[in-house]
């Protein structure tokens, strides 16, 4: 019989009392005990307490022999054991291969059930081509989770590679994406509703960047009061086209449909185009133009503007009142909001006196269809006078002390005397003329003692 290997175990003890046969490195009695038992006997000597701890490895079962008559009570030895994580073991699409952009569900898959908390898988993805989560978590219990791959378009064929990790475990896999004509998935415009006439920004955007050449996207309006240009191209390279839409004004609130394509991709953007209001305002309701000499017009101007946010027309316009005349616009004259038009208005009164007149422009104007500028002016008769210079006598050896000045009708020998007393200087001012008639002057010259030379040369002049 082999001989047993004894270790002692300084351990607290405690048990019943008893004879401890041994002898030759054998127990007194022993018990029968399969391979691979363990037989933990004590025994108490010299009044101190030990632990024998006997192994023997034998092929086949054999008796271990131990203490006699002693009996543990509540001692026991465990061989510790440590848990260890499940480890990721695989990893999955549902789509091995795809052109354009889209979704692709993956999963992992743990070689065991995921403990208390869940199991933690961390992802990633070797392009920006493709975006995964940074993980994602199998439940507790579970040994798989799913997780979207958020694909987008290519222009160059590539394949991207996901990445798993979890536990001692990597896993990889491999998604083809094949090189595609990039989608329309937007359109935009700046501005979502308009009064009035105007023009809006619009923009269209891409999927995916576009390819050589440029990517064309085809464009339209389901009405006249908006238009857009037949198509805009996306630059290669860029996702995003901008175009002008150019709105008119409307006399019915309705909304306009904007719809542009391209690849695949359809998209509209409605306007809502709200009726403008037209209206005409005058710089002024009232021109006087006080005195004006007859035959002598005179002129002032009022200005129109469209003040509203709809395009405003003049369509006729009439004037009444002796010597009034209006001018400068064009009728009918159609005024965009903002806009402005001088209309002139002409005086030209023919005989003296008061003159009452008015204008009267018909539109559309939301503040009156008649708007009525009134006139006011007084023709008077034109005020002349004739000025008359001469020389004085170089060599009279009378002295000179004043002038007489006559003048007569031209048609007439009968010649009126118009200064009451001498005019000492050579010239005089005639304010007595009447228009429309001609006359003749001559001039004398008076020494003191009141004789007059002969009458000088005569001068002759026609007032208007």
């Amino acid at each position: 019989m082999r001989q047993i290997r004894e270790t002692r175990l300084a351990l607290p003890f405690s048990g019943k009392r008893g004879e401890c046969a041994f002898s030759s490195g054998r127990y007194a009695s022993a018990r029968s005990h399969s391979l691979g038992q363990h037989c933990l006997r004590s025994c108490r000597t010299n009044s101190r307490s030990a632990v024998i701890l006997a192994l023997l490895v034998l092929p086949l079962s054999l008796n271990l022999l131990g203490c006699v008559g002693t009996t543990l009570k509540g001692t026991s030895l465990a061989t510790p054991s440590s848990a260890r994580q499940p480890t990721l073991s695989v990893l999955t699409c549902a789509t091995a291969s795809m052109t354009g952009a889209g979704t692709d569900t993956c999963t992992v898959t743990l070689n065991a059930a995921a403990g208390a908390g869940g199991q933690l898988v961390s992802l990633s993805s070797n392009t920006a081509a493709v975006t995964v989560p940074s993980s994602v978590t199998v439940a507790v219990g579970a040994m798989t989770a799913s997780f979207p791959a958020t694909i987008s378009a290519v222009s160059t064929t590539q394949t991207a590679t996901l990445t798993a990790s979890s536990g001692s475990g990597t896993e990889t896999y491999g998604i083809s994406l094949t090189a595609g004509t990039p989608t329309l998935t937007l359109l935009t415009c700046a501005t979502a509703s308009m009064t009035g006439a105007g023009t809006d920004t619009c923009t269209v955007t891409l999927n995916a960047a576009a390819g050589a050449g440029g990517q064309l996207v085809s464009l339209s309006s389901n009405t006249a009061a908006v238009t857009v240009p037949s198509s805009v191209t996306v630059a290669v390279g860029a996702m995003t086209a901008s175009f002008p839409a150019t709105i008119s004004a409307v006399s019915t609130t309705q909304t306009a449909t904007l719809t542009a394509s391209s690849g695949s991709g359809t998209e509209t953007y409605g306007i809502s185009l709200t009726a403008g209001t037209p209206t005409l305002t005058l710089q002024s309701t009232s021109v006087p133009f006080g005195d004006v000499a007859d035959g002598v017009p005179a002129y002032q101007s009022v200005t129109l503007t469209s003040s509203g946010t709809a395009p405003v027309t003049v369509s006729a316009g009439s004037v009444s009142g002796t010597g009034y005349a209006i001018s400068g616009v064009s009728l009918p004259s159609t005024l965009n909001p903002g806009a402005s038009a001088t209309l002139e208005i002409e005086f030209d009164p023919t005989t003296p006196g008061t003159a009452e007149g008015a204008v009267t422009l018909t539109s559309n104007s939301s503040a009156g269809t008649m708007s009525t500028i009134s006139l006011s002016g007084t023709g008077v008769a034109p005020s002349y006078e004739v000025d008359i210079t001469w020389n004085a006598p170089a060599d009279s050896s009378d002295p000179v002390v004043g002038y007489n000045i006559y003048r007569a009708v031209s048609g007439s020998s009968t010649y009126q005397l118009l200064n009451a007393s001498y005019d000492s200087a050579t010239s005089y001012a005639d304010v007595t003329v009447a228009s429309n008639t001609s006359y003749t002057y001559y001039v004398e010259s008076v020494d003191a003692a009141g004789n007059s030379s002969i009458p000088s040369n005569t001068y002759s002049v026609s007032v208007p």
